[in-house]
Parts: structure tokens; sequence; C-alpha cells
């Protein structure tokens, strides 16, 4: 008698193995798989977003702090914070020896790369880490720069130019580029050290040099806040504390890229809510 083998695939399997995919069938896991994407992708940009503000906001928090015991180790004074031009002279006695541009019309300029500019600047040894100068979010080049194989330049962060001896614009005890408002040379003079803010992350159009300067007599953006994080900016203050705040008029929202400012930038008297905010928090009435 012969006696058949006996099948270990089932007739489920058999049928399947032997059947493929339609086109219509094969179109709709694409479909879906569109669909799927469609919604988890927005959630883990925003999720990445949400990470880079945290970082830049830890960011200024470290630099706040390494601003306040500078202050403790030099009786109360607060490091210089002078205004610089590109090519022009410089000191390690700054709080960063640096000026960030985008080698357009000329070569390319090392202060962008060379992290010397800022750990061996007057606030680096406070600081520990060269990475806590640049907000995550940063990596705007210029095409000359791009094309030189650069990730991206080391400084996103400006002080308060009203916070520190600003060399020969405040010899005379006040900042002739703000001569209403008071010159802060030390903590002690920051009355309220909670409405004060220190550092700030800036558009990289206006990260010309250490000092972020406004006038209000002009009513105009002369430096740029960044607006990275969801149309907030990072800022610390003398009292230790970060914060992003979000701004409200459109003239302060400029995209993120070189020559993209297009600075200053003058204000109609209704749209000046944010200059308004941050007169208010850079310093207070010098008289």
């Amino acid at each position: 008698m012969i006696v058949s083998p006996v099948s270990r695939i089932s007739p489920l399997a058999k049928e399947a193995r032997g059947r493929a995919f339609t086109l219509i069938e094969l179109l709709v896991v694409i479909a879906i798989i569109a669909v799927l994407a469609a919604l988890v992708l927005p959630a883990l940009a925003q999720a990445k977003g949400r990470t880079q503000a945290i970082m830049c906001l830890n960011n200024t928090k470290q630099l706040i702090l390494a601003w306040q015991v500078y202050a403790s180790d030099h009786e109360d004074q607060v490091p210089y914070n002078l205004g610089m031009t590109a090519g022009g002279a410089r000191t390690p006695l700054n709080w960063v020896n640096n000026v960030m541009t985008w080698g357009v019309s000329g070569p390319l300029d090392s202060d962008n790369t060379n992290l010397a500019t800022l750990t061996d600047a007057g606030l680096g040894p406070y600081t520990g880490s060269a990475g806590i100068y640049r907000c995550p979010s940063d990596h705007v080049l210029s095409a000359a720069q791009s094309a030189a194989g650069w990730d991206a330049r080391i400084r996103s962060y400006s002080m308060n130019a009203m916070v520190g001896d600003a060399g020969d614009f405040s010899t005379n005890g006040f900042n002739v580029n703000n001569p209403d408002y008071t010159q802060f040379f030390k903590t002690t003079q920051i009355l309220q050290p909670v409405d004060i803010f220190v550092f700030l992350d800036e558009h990289p159009d206006s990260i010309n040099d250490g000092y972020f300067l406004e006038r209000d007599y002009y009513l105009e953006w002369h430096d740029l806040p960044a607006t990275y994080h969801n149309n907030a900016t990072a800022f610390s203050f003398a009292d230790g504390h970060a914060q992003l705040h979000r701004w409200r008029e459109p003239d302060t929202y400029r995209p993120a890229a070189p020559d993209a400012a297009n600075l200053p930038i003058l204000l109609p008297s209704s749209r000046k809510q944010d200059l308004e905010w941050v007169l208010d928090h850079m310093s207070m009435d010098r008289n």
C-alpha cells in the first residue's frame, strides 16, 4: 500500500502563497502609510522644536549663572559689553571677543568658527562649555559658509547693551546710544533684577557684535530678536531666571536667513508693543 505524504502546509497558507497583492491593494497600503506619515511627522517636528526651545532656555540660564559668578568674583562689576565691528579692535576683556558675519563680500571671517573667541574671552572661564553660546535651532549660514563645509556659526546670543561697561560708548557713565536710560555697570545698580534681561537669542543678521541695541526715540528695530521657537525668543534675566517671550507684531518676525531681517525696521506707532516690551526690560530711566 502506498501512503501519501502528510502536508504540513494549511489550506489557508497555500491560498495566501499563491495569491499576490493587486495594484489596488498596494495603492491602499501606500495611501495608509502616507496618511500615517502626515499625522506623525508634524508631531515629531513639534516635539523636536519644543526640545530645542528647552535647550535654548537652558543655554541662556547657564550664561546668566556664569554672568552672576563673574560679578561675584569682581566686586559686583559685570562683564564688559563692547560694541564691535567686523575687522575692528578686539579685546579678550569683553564677554565675547567676536563678531558674526556672513562672508558675502569678503573672506570668511574666523570669528564665526574660532571657539577661542568665546573660551578665552571675559565670560569664558565661567561658562564651562562653548556649546552654550549657540541656540540648537540656529544653523543659519551664507552660501559661501555652507560651501566651505561649515555646520553653523558659533554664537547665537547677545547681551543687553545697557548691561556692562560699553567702553567708549559709556565713558561718561551713560550709554551715548541710549542716553536717557541707566547703564548698569554693577549688579547692585539693577534694582529690579527680575525685570531686566541680560542675554537673548538674536536674529542671525544682527549678531554683529556682542551688544544688543535698541533706540526708542527712532521707533525702530536696530537689532532684532530671533524667533526660532514658535515666534518666541529665549531671555535670561539678572535675577537668574530664564523665559521664552512670544512676540505679537508681524514686524518682529523675519526669516532666519542671511540678509533677511532688512534692518533697521521702522515701526509705526500702532505696532510698537514688542519694541516697548524690550525697552521696558532693557533698563530704567536715568533721571
